[in-house]
């Protein structure tokens, strides 16, 4: 079974642990399988790549390595601080709420 994650593709997160702690970027991808995100411009790592032809060049390239959901934290748009993220019922829809500002996400 694979469960709902709370961080979803667009969402400007923080990075709360590890290596990269304190970097904010924009959720690229999420792997639900793995419960691991891409974050834009954060987690970099260098990959060896043979030349083909959409890289003809082939050589050492930087990319955005996975990081785990439980390593992010949601911005919240309002105040711009770290805010954990949970669900309501509001005009009949059930909508993603911050938190610190209990605001619709």
């Amino acid at each position: 079974m694979i469960k709902k994650l709370k961080i979803k593709t667009g969402d400007t997160v923080r990075i709360i642990a590890g290596d990269h702690k304190g970097t904010e970027g924009k959720v690229m991808r999420v792997n639900l399988e793995k419960n691991k995100a891409i974050v834009e411009g954060a987690n970099m790592v260098s990959k060896h790549e043979k030349p083909s032809a959409k890289n003809p060049q082939g050589g050492i390239v930087k990319k955005e390595a996975l990081i785990h959901i439980s390593n992010l934290s949601l911005i919240d748009a309002k105040s711009g601080d770290a805010t954990r993220v949970g669900y309501e019922v509001r005009d009949g829809k059930k909508v993603r709420v911050s938190k610190k500002s209990n605001e619709v996400i």
